[in-house]
């Protein structure tokens, strides 16, 4: 316990080693710790096999990514997944199946690494929240240089939520990493919800018409909306989303395993 609460205290600082000290010790104080775990293990073994990545890239072949030329023969391909202690928005199933898709899986934390890592093949950067630590962001001049130059090399990139902001131009007036055409700015309302989504371009996440379900959460705006080939349709709303020949940014945030395809196809 003691080790956790101190790569918590590095990470975060004391008011986060707090925050999750506190809920601990009321739940210590008031609640049976022995008899709930109990209770856990007198539970039935599930009638049903665990859900495993392999099997799910399995059961959807890789599709390709708009005539993507293959990763040198012999050499899985090295996809850098967004991370750090301030962009922790995720799911642990995303990484699992890039894995299981062939692909070797670094971490980018786009607040303290100054470059991308050699040899890299593509980036997905997933959510948070950017108006917490702009500047930071900001700062960090050689690493948004480093994206930038990743994306003029025509290598793969996948954005959304906070990853859509992080590579506009500027937000809220502080440089960004140039990647989109786009500026973002905090908004007076949270935007928050799940949409029934359909890709209305073709990328390296989906082919044209694909239907998925996201969710959004995000308070920043980001202008234009689109580009000009959306990433998103939806009933109610206009298209959103930027799509280009190895890009794919928006605000909807999508859990892969609901959709495996979209690993395989990244891979691909």
């Amino acid at each position: 316990a003691f080790g956790g609460m101190l790569t918590i205290y590095l990470k975060g600082g004391l008011d986060a080693a707090r925050a999750v000290r506190r809920p601990g010790e009321a739940m210590a104080r008031y609640c049976d710790l022995e008899r709930l775990v109990a209770l856990a293990r007198s539970a039935p073994k599930l009638t049903v096999d665990p859900w495993s990545a392999e099997q799910a890239v399995l059961a959807d072949e890789p599709t390709g990514a708009l005539g993507a030329a293959p990763v040198a023969a012999g050499r899985r391909p090295l996809i850098a997944v967004a991370g750090g202690p301030r962009l922790t928005f995720g799911y642990v199933e995303t990484v699992e199946l890039l894995t299981a898709a062939g692909a070797d899986i670094v971490t980018v934390d786009p607040v303290r690494d100054s470059h991308l890592p050699e040899s890299l093949d593509g980036l997905i950067v997933g959510g948070g929240l950017p108006e917490a630590y702009a500047e930071d962001l900001s700062v960090n001049e050689s690493l948004r240089r480093s994206v930038a130059a990743f994306a003029r090399a025509g290598r793969p990139i996948t954005a959304e939520g906070a990853g859509l902001v992080w590579l506009c131009r500027e937000f809220a007036g502080r440089p960004m990493c140039g990647v989109l055409d786009a500026s973002a700015r905090v908004g007076d309302l949270i935007v928050l919800g799940y949409r029934q989504a359909t890709a209305a371009t073709s990328s390296i996440l989906l082919p044209s018409g694909a239907r998925v379900v996201g969710h959004k959460l995000h308070r920043t705006l980001v202008v234009p909306r689109a580009g000009q080939h959306p990433a998103w349709t939806w009933p109610g709303g206009p298209p959103e989303g930027f799509v280009g020949r190895w890009l794919h940014a928006s605000y909807l945030a999508m859990h892969w395993a609901g959709a495996p395809e979209i690993a395989a196809r990244f891979v691909a």
